[in-house]
């Protein structure tokens, strides 16, 4: 990780984001797009020639795409009840338990923050209905691991917010199937249809819908720079939840901080993808040197260390003068995650404005928020904290104004209309008001009937 000593400096760095379009594909990637696709292409002409295969060729083009990029000859796109049940053989008791657990919590979570469909009346005349989505999309990543805490964080808010149809995609592995717990989830939480399709193409179904593949109202869930690409391009045809990014995760820790359990924490956020953002803000020189000693000594058993240490190479260990400093720049890089590792932590909370989650203590580590505390992890990155929120319950909600105002109010009301009319050089307007105020008759008829 770099060492950076000052705050100005720090303020320099975090201050830089990359769009979506800085984006390009590892020499990995490019090969398999080359054999697609026969040419060398973006990531964003990529995504959009899927999106207009898909949706010119419909399910055609999906299972084609699974042959091409995942490298699977599907027989069907929708996963049955019998693949579902073969689910539970795969995935062993403790798992299953555990996947209960995180449910309820989830469900338990969005239902203490319902925001419940209905009439909410606003006044004598006016009221504002609230109503549930009637279908939505949620993407689990998947094909080389399998994400079943996505499909709880995304699919138990939208049941919780009442809605009827959810439909799930996820790449299918190898083998044509998607991953085992991945299906446990959809049968524990109730989701109505699975579908064997990812990446750009099932962001493109999902919004346009194909023969197999339902239209859906809002696309939620995170997924790689194809299916983040995907969502801003179809965003307008369909609703979405954001742009997610790759995680980040920002510490805040003083002298007091425990420094195998800052590493641990920033390992594990480095752990998600190459590109994720993990970063340390300290008042401590020794806590940074103590943190550094610790990634280089817990990093080598890790599994997915390959990943890890090209995250970990681009991270950053900021050394501020003290605490103030530390909060200006986390509201500066408005990160996914704040782990707050400083005594009294709760103190801190209140000064924090940009943030997808707040992390109080040692206690509350990321980790479980990111499986089993409750709240979504579906969260905003890459500086969208600034105006976006965690996904909930009232993604999934939309609402109708009502105006049923009796006649004595739309006279009281109706010279002020008719003068703004006017103004606005829109003359149908007011006298779509003065028709009212004269009964409904026009001026020729008046005319006509004081003759």
């Amino acid at each position: 990780m770099k060492r950076v000593e000052g705050f100005s400096k720090a303020k320099l760095l975090l201050a830089r984001r990359d769009s979506l379009e800085s984006f390009s594909a590892s020499p990995e990637i490019a090969a398999r797009i080359r054999l697609t696709f026969g040419e060398d292409l973006s990531p964003q002409e990529v995504v959009r020639r899927i999106i207009s295969d898909v949706r010119n060729r419909g399910d055609k083009s999906l299972f084609d795409y699974a042959k091409e990029i995942d490298g699977v000859e599907l027989d069907s796109l929708e996963v049955h009840r019998g693949e579902i049940s073969a689910a539970y053989a795969m995935v062993d008791d403790e798992l299953v338990a555990a996947l209960k657990l995180s449910a309820k919590r989830i469900r338990d979570f969005h239902l203490a923050c319902e925001c419940s469909s209905g009439i909410e009346c606003l006044g004598e005349c006016l009221s504002r209905r609230v109503q549930p989505l009637d279908r939505v999309g949620i993407y689990v990543p998947g094909g080389t691991a399998a994400y079943p805490s996505t499909a709880l964080m995304t699919a138990i808010p939208a049941q919780v917010a009442g809605v009827e149809e959810v439909v799930m995609v996820s790449p299918p592995g190898r083998n044509g199937s998607v991953a085992a717990p991945v299906l446990v989830v959809a049968d524990i939480v109730g989701v109505q249809h699975v579908f064997k399709v990812g990446g750009a193409q099932a962001i493109a179904a999902l919004a346009f819908g194909t023969e197999s593949v339902p239209r859906v109202d809002k696309i939620c869930g995170p997924g790689n720079i194809f299916v983040t690409l995907a969502k801003k391009m179809v965003y307008g045809s369909v609703a979405i939840d954001g742009l997610e990014g790759p995680s980040e995760i920002v510490i805040v820790a003083d002298e007091t901080a425990n420094p195998t359990l800052c590493a641990a924490d920033l390992l594990a956020q480095a752990e998600h993808d190459p590109l994720a953002s993990v970063v340390m803000i300290t008042t401590s020189s020794g806590l940074a040197d103590r943190v550094e000693a610790e990634i280089r000594l817990q990093l080598p058993v890790l599994e997915r260390r390959s990943v890890i240490s090209q995250a970990i190479d681009k991270g950053m260990i900021a050394l501020v003068h003290d605490l103030d400093e530390a909060i200006e720049l986390v509201n500066l890089f408005a990160p996914e995650h704040v782990s707050l590792m400083v005594s009294n932590a709760s103190s801190l909370v209140p000064k924090i404005r940009h943030a997808g989650c707040i992390f109080v203590g040692e206690d509350s580590p990321v980790v479980l928020g990111d499986y089993v505390d409750g709240p979504s992890h579906v969260l905003p990155t890459g500086g969208s904290a600034r105006f976006n929120s965690p996904l909930g319950v009232g993604d999934f909600l939309k609402s109708s104004n009502i105006a049923a105002l009796d006649r004595a109010t739309m006279q009281e009301l109706a010279q002020a209309a008719i003068a703004i009319a006017r103004a606005e050089g829109l003359g149908a307007h007011a006298q779509a008001i003065e028709k009212r105020l004269s009964g409904g008759q026009g001026r020729g008829q008046r005319e006509r009937m004081s003759k």
